[in-house]
């Protein structure tokens, strides 16, 4: 059994979100202030004990819809894609309102960042995930 298109592109994805989680990591940004308000839109630091759990948190989804594509993972792997693919939806919901205007600036990076990038791609993971998720229901595999 091969991994599906729908499981590679949203393992792909999270795991070069982990990357650069990795790469903030080890190669602290310039200026953190900027990065953090144009991709979280508020200042948070970013800090080992920020960025370790949530790379771990993107390549445990990563490998939970790749082990599901293939029929493994069990009950587990169908949660916590589960789980992924309504996170990423309820964020694109969120990223809708802010592509209004509701709760961001309109002039600022973050602002584009979701316009263009953010919400898009939320909304094709989220669909994507529920193609994994489907195709591993009506395939009849127990994974």
């Amino acid at each position: 059994m091969r991994i599906s298109l729908p499981a590679a592109f949203v393992a792909a994805v999270l795991l070069l979100d982990a990357f650069l989680h990795l790469f903030w990591l080890v190669r602290p940004a310039a200026d953190p202030r900027a990065l953090s308000l144009a991709v979280l839109n508020f200042e948070t630091p970013f800090t080992a004990r920020i960025l370790v759990p949530l790379i771990v948190v993107l390549t445990v989804a990563a490998v939970s819809v790749i082990a599901v594509s293939l029929g493994r993972g069990g009950r587990l792997a169908k949660a916590v894609t589960l789980a992924l693919g309504g996170g990423l939806l309820m964020r694109a919901e969120l990223g809708l309102a802010w592509a209004f205007g509701l709760g961001t600036d309109t002039g600022t990076p973050f602002y584009w960042l979701n316009l263009l990038l953010y919400s898009p791609l939320c909304v094709a993971l989220g669909f994507a995930t529920g193609a994994v998720l489907m195709r591993a229901s009506v395939s009849g595999v127990e994974a």
